[in-house]
C-alpha cells in the first residue's frame, strides 16, 4: 500500500512523519485482499475560526482496488488526532469487510439449503 502524507498549516517534522507512518501502517493488515490501495493522509491545524487554542486535524482517505474509505478527526493534540483517525478508519474497514463476509456466507447457506431441498426458508410467491 502506498502512503502519501501531506501537511497543511504545520511543518511536517520527521517525528510527526514517522509517528503517522507507524500508526497508520497497521491498517495494511485489514486491506490485505485489496489490490494496491493508496492511502492519502492530510495533517493540519485549524485555528482560523477558533478564538483560542489550537485544533489539529487528521484526515485519511483510502482508495483503489475496490476500496474507498474516509475518516477525519479534530482534536487539540496532533498525535491524539492521528490515533483517533486510525481507530476510525480501522473500524470502517472492518465493518465493510464484515458485511461482505456475511453476505458471502449467507449466499452459500442459501445455495446449500436449496440443494438439500430445504425450502422452509424460502417464501416464493406466485404472480398471476
Amino acid at each position: 500500500m502506498k502512503m502519501n502524507i501531506k501537511a497543511t498549516g504545520i511543518e511536517l517534522t520527521p517525528e510527526i512523519l514517522s509517528y503517522a507512518e507507524k500508526r497508520l501502517s497497521k491498517v495494511r493488515k485489514y486491506l490485505a485482499d485489496a489490490s494496491d490501495p493508496v492511502m492519502a493522509v492530510e495533517l493540519g491545524r485549524n485555528t482560523n475560526h477558533h478564538k483560542q487554542g489550537e485544533v489539529f486535524r487528521a484526515e485519511v482517505r483510502i482508495a483503489g482496488g475496490g476500496a474507498d474509505f474516509y475518516a477525519s478527526r479534530e482534536t487539540s493534540d496532533l498525535y491524539r488526532a492521528i490515533d483517533e483517525v486510525k481507530d476510525e478508519i480501522v473500524r470502517e474497514v472492518t465493518r465493510v469487510k464484515g458485511k461482505r463476509r456475511h453476505l458471502l456466507r449467507h449466499g452459500g447457506r442459501v445455495i446449500k439449503d436449496m440443494m438439500r431441498g430445504f425450502s422452509s426458508r424460502f417464501k416464493f410467491r406466485k404472480k398471476f
